[in-house]
């Protein structure tokens, strides 16, 4: 090979390695500053009279001060959301008398940890229910791990997101809920609609009127959701928490 030839090879290997180090630097500073929380997200981190909230090894947990909870839910964060964007919804949920655990996922992707449950569930033997659920990539996460795990969870909840191709849940026989914001923009509809023929027959849909994709959690506006939705964010987590609530009641 001429020494200009191996020259112009090298200056070609430099510049792509410098370019994949560039992107992989660019990948980790954008994992690393998710979306939210808002100030609304960081009161509901705090304890109060009902709930008692802790951040452990296995994420952000929110349980009643009164009594054990026998019943809990696992849930996923969105792709690119803080876990603690979803306090509100936990810390209302557990003034119900739940156990909520958000783990907190690498770069704030559940895709990287969809097996986050497992160190969840051992960390409470006392608990013979569990729900799983997640909002947008965080509920696709939680519908493989269910896919992934039959007969460990209940049910499932999926608040703006649906199961991925490949994971059947049609034959579970679990409890599914799934609600999704009519003004939700921030989700594919057509991965929505094939998803929904791979849940049991008896799962329940909720479409809530003038909701949006983002106020499931409290972390400001979504890039490409709608930005002025009708239904207010409190009425949208409270709709959330009583799904919630309906499919941890389920037997």
């Amino acid at each position: 090979m001429k020494p200009v030839v191996k020259l112009i090879v090298r200056w070609i290997a430099v510049v792509f390695l410098v370019g994949v180090v560039l992107a992989l630097a660019g990948f980790l500073w954008w994992g690393m500053h998710p979306l939210g929380p808002k100030p609304g997200a960081l009161a509901a981190l705090q304890s109060d009279d009902s709930v008692r909230v802790t951040h452990a090894a296995d994420g952000w947990e929110f349980s009643p001060t009164s009594g054990e909870a026998t019943a809990a839910l696992i849930y996923y964060p969105g792709g690119h959301v803080d876990a603690r964007s979803y306090a509100p919804y936990a810390h209302d949920l557990a003034r119900r008398g739940y156990l909520v655990v958000i783990p907190v996922m690498p770069l704030s992707l559940a895709v990287l940890s969809s097996n986050a449950a497992d160190r969840v569930v051992k960390a409470h033997p006392g608990i013979s229910h569990w729900v799983i659920g997640g909002h947008s990539l965080g509920g696709v996460m939680a519908a493989h791990y269910v896919a992934q795990h039959p007969g460990a969870m209940r049910g499932l909840v999926l608040f703006g997101s649906y199961p991925a191709s490949g994971d059947d849940l049609s034959r579970s026989g679990i409890a599914v809920l799934t609600e999704v914001g009519t003004l939700d923009r921030g989700m594919n509809r057509a991965s929505l609609a094939a998803g929904r023929k791979l849940l049991p027959p008896t799962a329940v849909y909720w479409d809530l009127q003038g909701g949006n994709h983002a106020q499931f959690g409290d972390y400001g506006l979504q890039p490409g959701d709608d930005p002025n939705p009708t239904m207010s964010a409190a009425a949208q987590r409270l709709r959330a928490v009583e799904g919630s609530i309906a499919v941890l009641r389920t037997p």
